[in-house]
């Protein structure tokens, strides 16, 4: 698989949620808001009446079930976007709103479906009221991390997350260190792993597709990365998780 193949499936994958619809009614953009600046008032005001008892929701669907699914997913994609705009990290967001995707596929009523979107709604929230407390990042470190889920398709450095952010390398590595905790090449070869993981939760592509799309240079590398950060190989992940689409 060649790099231009490997961005464009990569963009593709990270882009999944961005549906084009007509939103039917206002999206009640304070309650997005609220959710993106950890404001848990306003929030549990709005939950106060059930989602699928919301007046204004369009019809996207014949079925009334799949009606509100269709809302649910709207909604999920809402959030995932709001909340990443407030700081939370990209493959977190995503992970989060598949989550709950995947769930709501299986609901077989409307209480389940609001039951859920009460429960979605205040995980986002909870993680959003903690990142508002968790130390900020730096500008050049915010860049830094922005650089590199939008390059997790190809061999990322130092020294280009470096040029991007306007700072030399030794500031970059140092700074990076101090706030984050971590190297720089360790940030990079968790978030690669950390998206691995996802892509075999989430899509059907094959271990060795996976392993190209995120740049690891050979199966045996994506193979001692994957088991460093989680423990497990990841063929032998693969087998106790079937990609939810699947299942």
């Amino acid at each position: 698989m060649d790099n231009i193949s490997g961005e464009l499936i990569y963009k593709e994958y990270v882009m999944r949620e961005d549906y084009s619809f007509h939103a039917p009614y206002n999206p009640e953009l304070e309650f997005y808001e609220a959710v993106r600046d950890g404001n848990s008032k306003v929030v549990e005001k709005s939950l106060k009446v059930d989602f699928c008892n919301k007046k204004g929701l369009g019809i996207l669907s014949s079925d009334s079930l799949r009606n509100f699914k269709y809302h649910f997913v709207i909604t999920a994609a809402l959030l995932s976007r709001y909340c990443i705009d407030g700081g939370m990290e990209h493959e977190m967001a995503y992970h989060i709103s598949d989550l709950y995707i995947n769930r709501v596929d299986i609901c077989t009523s409307k209480e389940e479906i609001s039951a859920l979107h009460r429960k979605m709604v205040r995980e986002y929230l909870k993680r959003m009221s903690k990142l508002k407390t968790d130390n900020v990042y730096s500008k050049h470190v915010v860049h830094c991390i922005n650089y590199i889920y939008d390059h997790l398709h190809e061999k990322i450095t130092v020294a280009d997350a470096a040029y991007e952010a306007g700072i030399s390398e030794g500031h970059l590595s140092r700074l990076f260190k101090k706030e984050t905790g971590m190297s720089f090449n360790e940030y990079v070869m968790r978030k690669k792993t950390e998206t691995a993981r996802n892509m075999i939760d989430y899509s059907g592509y094959s271990l060795s597709q996976i392993s190209n799309i995120l740049a690891f240079g050979s199966q045996s590398y994506f193979v001692k990365v994957f088991k460093k950060y989680e423990g497990i190989t990841p063929g032998k992940y693969q087998s106790t998780h079937l990609p939810s689409a699947f299942i």
